[in-house]
């Protein structure tokens, strides 16, 4: 009876044991499930890209070119010695500014006023011998007519007077030559403008047997800009109907200059392109430009080379996009379009000038289709985007 007893409390204790051991691996296991489910990776759901979009739109934009520029004087005028002497006087401060026809230097003038007396008594002479023969051809020509007189008297007299008279001429053209010779004696000045320092001390002998060059002058209230342009540049002109150098009363605008200082800032007048030249230099495939360009303050010296921008083209109605918003590969330029349901096309765009941080779009692109301009390098073509509006980029110059 005792041993039952012993073996019925020991097969009980034994099916606690199993049970207690079987809860303790549920336990386990569902905590080792629970651990499982913790640590597992999540799988992200995937989103649609967040792009930069900004919609085309069309302007009047202005092309620009860029070029390497010398600033040169309307005019620049070389002083010289047209009469040989010494140097006696000098009437100018040197660099200041001088009116046209005063006086700058005098050459020694004791020849030449001698000369000129000469010649003044040389006509008054011939003068005297032609009112003389004047006189006896008046007295012959009475008595011709009465026969007093032979024709040989008379045309005797009528050679004497017209030889007087013609010797009278040369007397009167050598007393103007020797005056105007006189005059040169007085070295004026040409044209308004700026002179430079004297090239000729006083005492120096100048003129044709010595030094000719005394001064310069400078008109530089207005000045000249040179610059070259290319080939290239021309033929795109002349592709728009831009005939460089030459005024056009169809165009609604003018080829304007700007130059930059030598600070690096603009200078406020702007010039206007005056002359190209017809020809292309060999050696540089480049041709000349010329524009003027007023200097009222001579602020601009002649000689200084200077950075010129020149309003090459307008053109009116043009798309332009962001330069940043097109990619150039070796297959050509393209940009990707975002479609009314969000779905991105990469497209192949022909791409004209650029003008500022833009580039004008040939073709490809209409206004009022969006492109994106930033985060297009995480896209493909047909993939859907979260398009958001992009802040305002730095348009381009217009009219």
């Amino acid at each position: 009876m005792k041993a039952s007893l012993h073996q019925s409390k020991a097969s009980v204790f034994k099916s606690r044991k199993t049970r207690l051991i079987a809860v303790s691996l549920i336990i386990l296991a569902a905590a080792g499930i629970g651990l499982w489910l913790f640590l597992k990776p999540k799988t992200e759901v995937s989103r649609p890209p967040i792009v930069a979009v900004e919609p085309v739109g069309t302007s009047d934009v202005n092309i620009y070119g860029e070029y390497a520029g010398r600033i040169r004087a309307q005019q620049f005028v070389e002083v010289r010695a047209r009469v040989e002497g010494y140097l006696e006087k000098m009437f100018f401060e040197e660099g200041t500014h001088i009116d046209k026809g005063q006086t700058l230097f005098i050459i020694d003038q004791k020849v030449y006023k001698a000369r000129a007396e000469k010649a003044r008594a040389q006509l008054l002479k011939a003068r005297a011998n032609s009112q003389k023969a004047e006189r006896d051809l008046a007295r012959i020509r009475p008595l011709y007519e009465q026969n007093a007189a032979s024709q040989l008297d008379l045309d005797n007299a009528e050679a004497a007077y017209e030889s007087a008279k013609a010797e009278e001429s040369v007397a009167a053209a050598d007393l103007t030559q020797a005056e105007l010779t006189l005059s040169y004696t007085r070295v004026t000045s040409p044209i308004s403008g700026y002179v430079s320092e004297r090239s000729a001390d006083i005492g120096t002998l100048v003129g044709p047997g010595g030094k000719s060059l005394l001064a310069t002058v400078v008109k530089s209230d207005s000045v000249l800009v040179d610059f070259s342009m290319t080939a290239l540049d021309y033929l795109n002109s002349k592709n728009r109907n831009v005939n460089i150098g030459q005024r056009d009363t169809n165009r609604e605008w003018e080829p304007f200059v700007t130059v930059t200082l030598a600070d690096g800032s603009v200078y406020p007048h702007r010039g206007l392109v005056d002359f190209a030249s017809p020809q292309v230099d060999p050696a540089t495939g480049t041709f000349s430009v010329r524009a003027e360009m007023p200097n009222p303050d001579h602020v601009l010296l002649p000689g200084e080379f200077t950075r010129v921008r020149v309003l090459k083209d307008v053109r009116t109605d043009a798309i332009s996009v962001p330069a940043k918003a097109v990619e150039i590969e070796r297959g050509g330029a393209y940009i990707y379009v975002v479609r009314p349901d969000s779905v991105v096309e990469r497209r192949f765009v022909e791409t004209g000038p650029e003008a500022g941080n833009n580039i004008i779009i040939e073709r490809g692109v209409a206004a009022g289709e969006n492109i994106v301009t930033e985060g297009f390098h995480k896209l493909r073509h047909g993939m859907k985007v979260l398009p958001q509006a992009s802040a305002p980029s730095d348009s381009t110059a217009t009219r």
